[in-house]
């Protein structure tokens, strides 16, 4: 039988209150041992662990992004520039639920879905402590809605940034390119240490060939930070080296005469200085805005730009090529006086048309009636066609494709930006390889008059002229003037002039036969652009080419106006002034412009007249 127990004696109560103390002493005694062995394990056993995890959030090391060199032309006129700017970024690490930061973000600045899709690509790019771009450009209002309710955002930072703008926008797109944001392709390529903090990157032309000069070498600092991340005070500071100022051989005056001359047509200009390699003007003609690439372009717009039938983003001065059409005679002209094939006075009988021995095939000169007998001057100046079938036939296809591949066409000229095609010089090998076919007789026909397979860009065609105009001794083509030091404005670097690869041995008499023909061109009473050099108080030197794009049959006659304006022939003019001590050379190619001396000489007659400082046609001082 169990007892109960009778309180009310003060012995029975006395032992159970007693025992109740005890156990709760006991209890007490077991949590305090237990709460002073694990502050004497974290105090002891973990001191370097939790010290170290201590100073991490106290501490923190924060990249200082050098500011990008700005690039100017050789006359000093801003070509890119850095203009301040406030960005919204966000510290993935620091913020625990990045959903709700973004949605609450959303309420106080606007953001698009390309936002947000850049945003999300570049997180998952780059360390969980770097900084990842929202939103850029924030307006004042934004900034300041962004300001006050910074206490609730964690990680979120409104970061004051240098944004590049190109202020001439379209007209120097091509040569100058654009920076944009690194991607997985640079950052697989680049040094990650010296890009800490920074957010782009150069992506094409001058912009992405100089990247090194540009962009400078990151500096850091140590901060002190509280609770919610916020920088308390500076402990330390290595300062960055901001990249080089560089000054571009662009010659910006010439620059807009060019992409005025090209606007509205398919084309492209380049002029060099014979004497020292010089790009004096490089215009690709449509352009577009290089500044909407730099903080991400809109899939539409960039789409827009992709399904021009213009491609506007094609660099057709170092991309596009072309056949050289007549502009190659000249250096054919000259070969045959290497060779020995032909001597100046040697007379061509030009009858309007040519056929090889045993065949009925007439290849035509574009002068119906002929040109009656011709020299190698006349031949040139005038253009004639059957002169040059002729002279392609004795040469042959091994001794035609070594006289143009001397001169660099076929190769890139080595300009010092990126992105240039080689073309094409066809050979016997070169058909074997590509079209497993022989090489056949009337295909050297046409390869002496510019045509056929052979392909050129205009930036080749321009240096093969400057290698005329300096006989031989033309530097490579080069945008790059001079670099300065950003706070003392010395000279750091200034490129070492490299002169072309010398082309056939050849006398100097051949060298000005070959000039003198081009002169006929100009001031010959039958030159094919003499109305072009007409009232010039200089002399100059140049050839006329008209490119055909579609075959014609050999009783059908060439109608411009029948054809769709895409298969029109290309308009084509190389030329260098003055004639005694050249100072610039030209490559001119106006897409289905019709003839060279119609439509590409007069263009070359308004550069020179600009650059050489001389009246006009019209007799008004260039601008």
């Amino acid at each position: 039988m169990v007892s109960r127990l009778k309180l009310g004696s003060p012995g029975t109560e006395f032992r159970l209150v007693r025992g109740r103390v005890l156990l709760c002493a006991g209890a007490m005694a077991l949590l305090v041992l237990a709460i002073i062995a694990r502050v004497s394990y974290l105090q002891i056993a973990l001191h370097d662990h939790f010290t170290t995890l201590s100073r991490h959030n106290r501490v923190k090391i924060v990249p200082i992004p050098p500011i990008r060199g700005r690039i100017f032309s050789r006359d000093g006129v801003l070509l890119a520039d850095n203009r301040p700017s406030f960005s919204l970024e966000i510290v993935p690490e620091q913020v625990t639920d990045m959903t709700g930061t973004i949605e609450k973000l959303g309420q106080l600045v606007s953001m698009s879905q390309a936002d947000l899709a850049r945003f999300r690509d570049q997180a998952g790019k780059m360390r969980l402590f770097e900084s990842v771009p929202l939103r850029f450009n924030l307006t004042e209002e934004e900034v300041a809605r962004v300001s006050i309710e910074r206490h609730a955002l964690p990680g979120v930072e409104v970061v004051a940034r240098l944004d590049r703008f190109y202020p001439l926008g379209a007209d120097v797109a091509h040569s100058v390119g654009y920076v944009g944001m690194i991607d997985d392709e640079d950052l697989a390529r680049l040094d990650r240490s010296d890009y800490s903090g920074t957010t782009h990157i150069g992506k094409l032309g001058a912009e992405k060939a100089f990247e090194d000069l540009l962009h400078g070498h990151v500096g850091f600092q140590q901060v002190e930070v509280n609770a919610q991340g916020r920088v308390v005070r500076v402990l330390d500071r290595t300062a960055p080296m901001p990249g080089r100022n560089l000054y571009l051989t662009l010659d910006i005056s010439l620059q807009t005469v060019a992409a005025k001359a090209l606007a509205g047509r398919r084309g492209a200009i380049v002029a060099l200085d014979p004497q020292t390699g010089s790009v004096l003007a490089l215009v690709s003609s449509p352009s577009y805005d290089p500044n909407p690439f730099v903080n991400g372009i809109s899939s539409a717009d960039y789409q827009a730009l992709l399904d021009s039938p213009a491609a506007p983003l094609l660099n057709r001065a170092l991309q596009g090529k072309y056949p050289p059409g007549s502009t190659i005679k000249p250096f054919l002209a000259l070969a045959a006086l290497d060779f020995g094939v032909r001597a100046v006075p040697d007379s061509t009988w030009c009858p309007g048309w040519f056929a090889l021995k045993g065949s009925s095939h007439q290849y035509r000169d574009w002068k119906k009636r002929g040109h009656g007998h011709v020299d190698l001057t006349q031949a040139v100046a005038q253009s004639c066609d059957v002169y040059f079938y002729t002279l392609a036939n004795d040469l042959g296809i091994d001794r035609l494709y070594d006289a143009l591949d001397r001169f660099g066409f076929g190769h890139p000229t080595g300009i010092d930006i990126k992105g240039e095609s080689k073309g094409l010089i066809p050979s016997r090998a070169w058909k074997q390889e590509a079209l497993k076919e022989p090489w056949y007789p009337g295909e050297t026909l046409i390869m002496g008059i510019g045509q056929g397979y052979v392909q050129v860009t205009p930036a080749q065609l321009a240096l093969a002229t400057a290698i005329m105009a300096s006989r031989g001794r033309a530097p490579k083509p080069r945008l790059l003037d001079e670099a300065r030091d950003v706070l003392t404005g010395d000279v750091v670097l200034r490129p070492v002039v490299a002169v072309a690869s010398p082309t056939l041995e050849r006398s100097e008499s051949h060298w000005a036969e070959a000039v003198r023909a081009m002169r006929e061109v100009m001031h010959g009473p039958f030159g094919t652009a003499r109305r072009s050099a007409q009232g010039a108080t200089y002399e100059s030197a140049g050839k006329t080419g008209t490119a055909q794009l579609v075959g014609m049959a050999q009783d059908e006659a060439y109608r411009a106006q029948e054809l769709a304006e895409e298969l029109r022939d290309h308009a084509l003019f190389i030329a260098f002034a003055p004639l005694d001590a050249p100072r610039i050379a030209v490559a001119i190619i106006v897409e289905n412009g019709g003839s060279g001396s119609g439509t590409a000489a007069p263009i070359a007659r308004e550069l020179f007249d600009h650059y050489l400082g001389v009246a006009g046609p019209s007799g008004a001082a260039p601008g």
